[in-house]
């Protein structure tokens, strides 16, 4: 049993036993940046992109709606500006604690399309170009704040890539690459040993929105987490214990051809400049990186993650079947620029219709897979506490995706029990409409691949995260997610004590309140 383990039992309990450090204050005044800064370096500014309004979500999410289309420059383009790009400044009034910090500019709240844990959006997204690229070949990291690519080495190094892939892995033949790192101080200087757990997830909310972006255009994102990290990460020029390299995704371009081995090893010189005078390391999220790391060369087998698959819906439960899902005919892009957190403005005087939560439900389970090398398999179930929403009664539900119903776990309003098991003053979950709870069978995931596999668990949990908010927006109600919650209390309000399932986020969705006092600037 690997350290995984250990750590994945230790976020479950946190809410009773306290992760180390117990008394750790962050040193706001000290922060990183939410970004890397690699002064020196050439900038290429990226062109726009339109975007069509038939490419909406209902055809993001099918994921089937054509994958012969390729990548250029705008595409490219446009997808990360929609996803991590800066889209706009934001300061409504709401209940999150960094409410009166948000008015000064070097803390203003600036929206992107995807969600992240804290607003920390700790992902790098580094472009590894070839030959049939309209550039020269080389090394880019995407700057968020200029929408613009810096060159970290001239070259062709595509050939590292693909060899550091190895054999089966997913996506086309090409020169073209997407790697996306994570840098943990820039998280974990607010969540210290927790980061690791709140970071993979950003991996997976980041995959998806690319996932839906590139699907509603006939394109294809499919992402490989397991290569050999080591190569990658030498390439990158990143320090293996303060960056790890969590994907790779092919992509398809037009005039691509496969690399060219690469003569030598080669590396990134640049080096991101840390603005916190004072970085501290994290016990536990050193050793996750290292044990996660280890055996990323070694990819499982399609079938290896059988065992691990979604728990069984108990037919003998009383059912409640839900309408058809309206067609989410809203543009991915216009849904995602509209995708905000709701911090404390759910207003429980007007119920969400069923086919809003039947919306929101059957697609996050649609998103709940994250192709490439992930498996095909279901590793997530929804379950919903309702609250407020027309003609359903309140309780705890498991959803049955195969009936598209509702099963009942548990009778009666569960506004009191959710609000008792949240430890934040950011949200009443007694006014959201519904709080949605994917769970895992993550010990059976680290059994059936390793270690490796928490990764998948949390990205796979992010990325239902990312497609619950994008469709709350595209049905027109608010959403939030959060991690600041009792798992042992969800787990025996469900019932889970006996079957390995493991509640790792909670999803609020609901109206919000009128005419809010609220201020917008776009961008983009």
């Amino acid at each position: 049993m690997g350290y995984a383990h250990e750590y994945a039992a230790a976020i479950l309990q946190r809410g009773r036993v306290p992760m180390d450090p117990a008394d750790f204050v962050p040193d706001w005044a000290d922060g990183p940046r939410k970004t890397k800064f690699y002064p020196g370096t050439d900038s290429l500014p990226l062109p726009e992109c339109d975007y069509p309004a038939h490419a909406d979500l209902d055809r993001g999410l099918a994921q089937d709606a054509g994958t012969d289309g390729a990548f250029d420059l705008a595409l490219l383009s446009g997808m990360l500006r929609d996803s991590y790009g800066l889209t706009g400044r934001r300061l409504g009034v709401q209940a999150n604690t960094d409410l009166s910090a948000l008015p000064h500019y070097p803390l203003a709240n600036w929206s992107r399309g995807t969600a992240s844990g804290g607003g920390l959006y700790p992902v790098a997204v580094h472009w590894v170009s070839g030959p049939s690229g309209p550039v020269p070949p080389g090394v880019h990291y995407y700057s968020t704040r200029h929408h613009a690519m810096r060159r970290l080495l001239t070259g062709d190094v595509t050939g590292e890539v693909r060899a550091a892939l190895g054999e089966g892995a997913p996506g086309p033949d090409t020169d073209q690459y997407l790697v996306l790192t994570i840098k943990y101080w820039q998280n974990a200087f607010k969540y210290n040993n927790f980061s690791f757990h709140a970071v993979s997830m950003d991996l997976g909310a980041c995959v998806q929105t690319w996932r839906l972006w590139a699907g509603a255009r006939g394109l294809s994102v499919e992402p490989a987490l397991w290569f050999d990290e080591e190569r990658l990460g030498r390439l990158l020029g990143a320090d293996p214990e303060a960056e790890g390299v969590f994907a790779v995704v092919p992509l398809r371009w037009a005039g691509a051809t496969a690399p060219a081995p690469s003569p030598s090893p080669v590396s990134v010189h640049h080096r991101d400049q840390e603005r916190s005078r004072t970085v501290l390391a994290f016990d536990a999220l050193r050793r996750m990186q290292n044990v996660t790391a280890a055996g990323g060369a070694e990819r499982p087998a399609p079938e290896a993650l059988d065992p691990a698959v979604a728990h069984p819906v108990d037919p003998d439960r009383p059912g409640t079947p839900l309408p058809a899902c309206p067609p989410l005919d809203t543009d991915v892009r216009t849904a995602l620029r509209a995708r905000r957190s709701s911090f404390g403005r759910f207003e429980a005087q007007q119920p969400i219709t069923a086919e809003q939560l039947a919306s929101c439900l059957a697609a996050s389970v649609a998103g709940s897979r994250i192709g490439g090398d992930t498996g095909a398999q279901r590793l997530a179930k929804l379950y919903a506490f309702v609250c407020h929403v027309e003609g359903v009664e309140p309780g705890a539900y498991e959803y049955d995706p195969d009936a598209h119903g509702l099963r009942l776990v548990k009778a009666g309003n569960p506004g009191a029990f959710l609000q008792q098991n949240y430890f934040l003053s950011n949200y009443n979950l007694e006014q959201a409409a519904a709080v949605l709870v994917p769970t895992v069978r993550t010990d059976a995931v680290l059994d059936a691949v390793g270690d490796r596999g928490y990764r998948l668990v949390n990205a796979a949990v992010g990325a239902i995260a990312q497609t619950a908010y994008t469709t709350a927006s595209a049905v027109g109600i608010g959403c939030g997610v959060a991690l600041g919650f009792d798992n042992i209390s969800y787990i025996e309000e469900l019932g889970l004590d006996g079957t390995g399932e493991a509640p790792l986020l909670i999803m609020m969705i609901g109206n919000e309140r009128p005419a809010p006092a609220d201020f917008r600037y776009e961008i983009a």
